[in-house]
């Protein structure tokens, strides 16, 4: 076991082992940690359990014998079930365990997460991750902490594994709250740089050159750094993906709203993501945002169709989004609903030429 490691921490339980988890629980492995994994699907584990992981049929049976358990799931309804249940892990942990949610998830949700766990002689907090996929293949990924970094002590070489930086904000759902604010700074530098690109090469000039202005200006971000090059060239992998930043957005407002605020550019933000999701694109990654200023065959091409957001508004059976932020579709308006086009602009966003 590696030097710094805690002593008195060998079992730990990683749940979720998607594109971000596996990538954690593989530097917890590294580390010298005894590990046991769950996910839904197994075969998103397979490299873990080619690596000497033990596979678990639940979560509970993951976190039986685990002295830390992590979870990194998809929405906070996954969070609440997975820990909240009858079956979940704030009875299924033993006495003592601590239990780590790297999940982006509700900071209310967090807060009954952390209140529970102390009825029950258990640790819980929050504790969001930035970085992206590259920042979890490197192990340096920036930690949002939901605690004092006191009250976290025993965990913390577990934690710095993964981790270049951690921010601690000494209060449950405190993390939550604070990644919260970076996605809505992260959502509105994407609609930002993707307006920039559709008005670069609209106008018949070097997008790839203006991304280099902005970059060595004001104008530049870490969105337009890392996504923007991967969206000129076509490539929508998912490194984050597009539903699940359209989630924390939507976190994000229902926030606002009971602090009675208004986040402009979260709402535009939203309506774009919420759109892409909805004509097929919520498996993508984030920069797949671009699509939606191209015409529609390269839409096409790249396995978009426009007709699902006309049978989306038709059911209004609500934004999929996870959570209970009322958001409203209306109709399709051009380049994702900006509604800032005067009278006699005319839409050519969609069409083929």
């Amino acid at each position: 076991m590696q030097k710094g490691i805690s002593l008195q921490i060998k079992n730990v339980a990683f749940i979720g082992t998607g594109i971000m988890g596996a990538r954690i629980a593989g530097h917890l492995m590294d580390a010298g940690f005894d590990l046991t994994v769950y996910n839904r699907t197994r075969e998103k584990a397979e490299g873990l359990l080619a690596r000497g992981a033990r596979w678990a049929d639940t979560p509970a049976e993951a976190a039986a014998d685990a002295d830390v358990v992590f979870t990194m799931v998809g929405y906070p309804t996954d969070v609440e079930d997975v820990y909240l249940a009858t079956d979940g892990l704030i009875r299924a942990a033993k006495r003592g365990a601590w239990l780590v949610d790297l999940t982006t998830s509700s900071p209310q949700l967090a807060r009954d997460i952390h209140d529970a766990a102390e009825v029950e002689d258990k640790h819980a907090f929050d504790c969001p991750v930035t970085g992206g996929e590259q920042g979890a293949i490197d192990g340096t990924l920036t930690l949002i902490i939901g605690a004092a970094e006191k009250d976290v002590a025993p965990v913390l070489p577990l934690l710095e594994t993964f981790s270049s930086r951690r921010f601690f904000f000494d209060q449950p759902g405190g993390g939550q709250t604070a990644k919260l604010c970076n996605q809505v700074s992260l959502a509105s530098c994407m609609v930002g740089y993707a307006d920039a690109l559709a008005l670069a090469e609209q106008s018949g000039i070097d997008a790839e050159k203006v991304l280099e202005v902005m970059a060595s200006g004001t104008g530049g971000s870490g969105a337009s750094a890392t996504l923007a090059p991967k969206s000129l060239a076509g490539d929508y992998k998912p490194g984050f993906l597009a539903e699940h930043l359209r989630k924390d957005i939507a976190l994000a407002l229902s926030r606002s709203e009971d602090l009675d605020i208004t986040l402009p550019g979260a709402e535009t933000a939203f309506t774009l993501f919420d759109m892409l999701c909805q004509i097929g694109g919520s498996r993508m990654g984030t920069q797949a945002l671009t699509l939606l200023y191209q015409e529609e065959g390269t839409c096409a091409a790249a396995g978009l169709d426009w007709s699902l957001l006309e049978q989306a508004d038709d059911e209004e059976d609500g934004c999929g989004c996870g959570c209970d932020h009322e958001h409203g579709h209306g109709e399709h308006e051009c380049c994702g609903g900006h509604g800032h086009h005067g009278e006699g602009h005319e839409c050519h966003c969609h069409e083929d030429r």
